[in-house]
């Protein structure tokens, strides 16, 4: 309820500041799926939520839910808490249980906020990829790191890419070896949208 309130509040609100989807037809209408994201802004969840018309659980840092309120809302928007660098196994089980249900994940493959453009991926996302054989679903977040309001020549885009699967080419494996040639290629497919949703912003005059 909570969560289907402020996202279609804040698709009016967004809509105004010029927020443009691309690729909105690669989301699977139903089924398990795995939105990995780029992270340079605390706006990437919210602004994603908004542009994917399905409901999304993220996993957010551990920190987040720290306090009683703040973790009250988090919960109530389909958050949940994560440990960065570790392997977090009630997150991981969290989130295998909402694959299981059919529902939407939501990972920032980095862990953490990067600006650098120097994408690194922690492994988690693979690893939940196989133990579930839910597809990934790579998306690029362009201008949420612009201080707020966007608008005046800032351009403000979610690149959403096609889904697939990696239980094709790995089987369930889950050694982290494995793992590290699939979260590159994770990696670059974000870094592609998100350069192909630059250039698409530019084109256009910037937004």
């Amino acid at each position: 309820m909570v969560y289907r309130f402020l996202t279609a509040l804040g698709r009016i609100v967004f809509s105004l500041l010029g927020l443009k989807v691309e690729g909105l037809e690669n989301l699977p209408a139903t089924g398990p799926v795995i939105v990995a994201a780029n992270h340079v802004s605390n706006w990437d969840p919210i602004v994603i939520a908004i542009a994917l018309n399905r409901p999304i659980h993220f996993m957010g840092k551990v920190q987040l839910f720290k306090y009683r309120p703040l973790a009250s809302l988090f919960r109530a928007l389909n958050a949940f808490p994560v440990r960065a660098g570790m392997a977090d196994r009630s997150a991981i089980r969290q989130a295998l249980k909402v694959l299981e249900c059919g529902q939407v994940l939501g990972i920032f493959p980095e862990g953490r906020r990067n600006r650098s453009g120097a994408l690194l991926a922690e492994p988690g996302v693979v690893l939940i990829a196989l133990r579930s054989g839910a597809p990934i679903l790579p998306v690029a977040c362009l201008g949420t790191q612009y201080r707020w309001p966007w608008g005046w020549g800032r351009p403000l885009r979610v690149h959403i890419g096609q889904p697939y699967c990696l239980l094709n080419s790995l089987g369930r494996t889950s050694r982290i070896a494995d793992m590290e040639e699939p979260s590159r290629d994770l990696m670059r497919k974000i870094r592609e949208l998100y350069d192909q949703s630059r250039e698409n912003a530019f084109a256009h005059g910037g937004g």
